[in-house]
């Protein structure tokens, strides 16, 4: 019997695994998420520098990253300053661990 996502439970842990996975889906995250992790902080305008893409796209990645708590900003009109979520990140981490220490190989396929 197929079940439809709409009436499982989903564990937290695992929700919060997909939406970190969603997050780091893309290149560009993964570049921003390095530089953050080279320094305390970065303003977007900062960014340009590093990835060769638009200010609104890198805006859009930030966002992305943001809505899914592994980095937080800072309002300092006009700009945004960013860093990791230092929390957040570490539950990333433990989480990934956990999914990477499974053993798959003891299931035979096909």
């Amino acid at each position: 019997m197929k079940r439809s996502s709409q009436t499982f439970d989903y564990s937290q842990e695992t929700i919060d695994l997909a939406k970190f996975a969603k997050a780091l889906s893309h290149p560009a995250r993964i570049i921003i998420l390095k530089h953050l992790s080279n320094q305390s902080c970065c303003f977007t305008g900062d960014l340009l520098e590093v990835l060769p893409l638009a200010q609104s796209t890198i805006s859009q990645h930030l966002k992305e990253l943001k809505e899914a708590g592994l980095i937080e900003g800072e309002v300092n009109p006009p700009k945004v300053k960013y860093c990791i979520h230092q929390e957040n990140w570490k539950k990333a981490q433990k989480e990934f661990q956990t999914l990477f220490k499974e053993d798959f190989r003891k299931i035979k396929c096909c």
